[in-house]
């Protein structure tokens, strides 16, 4: 019998695997700046949630459960499962007593599962768009759980505005420890460059004005650390899964959204604008945070477009080490504002000049 009309036998067919998906390099830089960039002390005192692997390896458990129902591997799904509850049940921490950690792991699991469910109702959905509707489900799951629960919103904003003040205050603790145990050098240095000398105080006072500005803003940041747990668990379980969820996920090049999310932005300037709405103006400020990064992402989306690949992260790195350099930290503080300034204005602008659209017509 010839080997094209052998009878073929029925049953299940195998999951295909996924296919390869952009190398682990950037990725792995990604994740480890995910990781680590919370530690940096002026954005720990910002930023809601420090330890991001909170965010992260529910996010990658969510994902690898959802690709085991999809016909993906059994191991895969376990491990992670068994990794998320190990750092969000067993791996509590001191910060516990303020009831912040509760609230940060609390977070977690209902950001992950919901992100899990529309995974599972959305299949033809784009990863951003599911990331959307997973966090309006954690927010209003959150807002419920407020008001029937055992912590109301005011209690969950002071435990907010303790955990930044016992974060600002071991900063400090270690400044000036390590300030005391080479007090003969500091001096010395100090003697040189007279500025340090007053150096923990203005820290101090930088630190207390970031926190307040960082509870302000808490929920819109808080929002924006998710989609970034969300977006790295979804590119990382690509790269461990054959069972695939959807489409990969872009690089920032191609970075857009649907163009309605611009009235996000209008609604929140409008409440900041408009003496009738002062009591809400906690809410237009989280909003033009929250969408105004995105926006400014999206810019630099058309930035890269327009850039040799790499550069722009070349230049950021540079940016980077230079804001810890002692003359050209202000010259490094100012080029990243201009640059969150162009980003936010070249977003705003490719909702109606679409920029990327033009320059593929050109070519």
């Amino acid at each position: 019998m010839s080997e094209e009309s052998a009878p073929r036998v029925s049953g299940p067919s195998p999951v295909a695997p996924a296919p390869t998906e952009r190398g682990w390099g950037k990725l792995l830089i990604a994740i480890a700046v995910f990781l680590f960039l919370p530690t940096i002390p002026q954005l720990r005192a910002v930023l809601p949630i420090e330890q991001t692997i909170v965010l992260f390896a529910p996010a990658i458990a969510a994902c690898a459960l959802v690709g085991w129902w999809a016909g993906g591997r059994a191991f895969l799904a376990i491990a992670w499962v068994a990794i998320a509850v190990l750092l969000t049940v067993a791996g509590a921490t001191a910060t516990s007593k303020s009831g912040f950690d509760n609230l940060a792991r609390g977070w977690s699991l209902l950001l992950a599962g919901s992100f899990g469910l529309v995974c599972l109702l959305g299949l033809q959905r784009p990863l951003f768009t599911r990331a959307l509707l997973a966090l309006g489900a954690t927010l209003g799951l959150a807002a419920i759980m407020s008001l029937v629960g055992p912590m109301s919103a005011a209690q969950a904003a002071k435990t907010v505005a303790q955990e930044f003040g016992r974060r600002n205050a071991e900063t400090m603790s270690a400044l000036n420890g390590a300030i005391a145990s080479h007090q003969k050098e500091w001096t010395e240095l100090a003697s040189k460059v007279p500025q340090l000398a007053d150096f923990p105080t203005e820290m101090e006072k930088e630190l207390s004005l970031v926190s307040g500005w960082g509870r302000t803003v808490f929920p819109a940041l808080l929002a924006l650390q998710s989609l970034a747990a969300l977006a790295l668990a979804w590119a990382t379980y690509h790269r461990l899964g054959r069972a695939r969820l959807g489409a990969p996920l872009k690089p920032l090049r191609e970075f857009r959204f649907n163009d309605q999310l611009v009235w996000g932005l209008i609604v929140g300037l409008t409440i900041l604008l408009l003496p009738t709405m002062t009591p809400l103006r906690d809410l237009g400020k989280n909003l033009l945070v929250f969408f105004g990064a995105l926006y400014a992402i999206r810019g630099l989306g058309v930035l890269t477009w327009f850039m040799a690949p790499g550069s722009l992260g070349v230049a950021l790195a540079v940016a980077f080490v230079l804001l810890w350099a002692p003359v050209l930290n202000a010259f490094a503080l100012l080029a990243f504002m201009t640059l969150a300034v162009a980003a936010l204005a070249l977003g705003l602008g490719d909702t109606w000049a679409d920029w990327r659209g033009r320059a593929r017509s050109t070519m």
